[in-house]
């Protein structure tokens, strides 16, 4: 069997996973400790993330004529890509939060909801609070100004009810 039908199913599952992904993020994992490497795995499964290793060449493979073309350039080196079909920031988030304590784990770059972000821009999709959070955060603003006005006309009939 040639080297090629060998790497075939690879470039194939790395195509899948890109099939359906908002985000892509690709990260450095040099020096991270075995506990380190599956701690962060447990915590991107949760957050619904697939993470794994692939080679630069069947990345890039897999990437040519996709919207993720442009992380290309950013294979250097080991590389580890994950994808997110749910939540477009939710990978930079999960990432980032684990890098501060595993200080080895590198962002190199990512593509969210069809962006190039470099590292820098990763960090900062990374301080953008998930979808369910700025529903919640829109709702309570929402709410607020209507339980305001109810307690001020409570208040009123109190005040008339006790004046009587």
């Amino acid at each position: 069997m040639a080297k090629v039908e060998l790497k075939q199913p690879i470039v194939e599952e790395i195509s899948a996973n890109l099939k359906d992904a908002q985000s892509v993020v690709l990260v450095d994992y040099r020096g991270l400790t075995v506990e380190q490497d599956t701690e962060l795995r447990k915590t991107l499964r949760e957050a619904g993330i697939t993470y794994k290793v692939y080679k630069n060449t069947l990345m890039a493979r897999a990437f040519k004529g996709t919207a993720f073309e442009a992380l290309a350039p950013y294979l250097e080196g080991p590389s580890a890509a994950a994808f997110s079909s749910d939540d477009a920031t939710a990978p930079a988030r999960v990432l980032a939060e684990f890098a501060k304590k595993a200080e080895k784990l590198e962002i190199k770059a990512g593509i969210v909801e069809g962006t190039l972000y470099d590292a820098k821009g990763m960090n900062a999709i990374a301080s953008i609070p998930s979808r369910e959070v700025l529903i919640s955060r829109l709702l309570g603003s929402m709410q607020s100004p209507v339980a305001n006005f109810a307690r001020v006309l409570n208040q009123i009939a109190e005040k008339q009810g006790a004046a009587e």
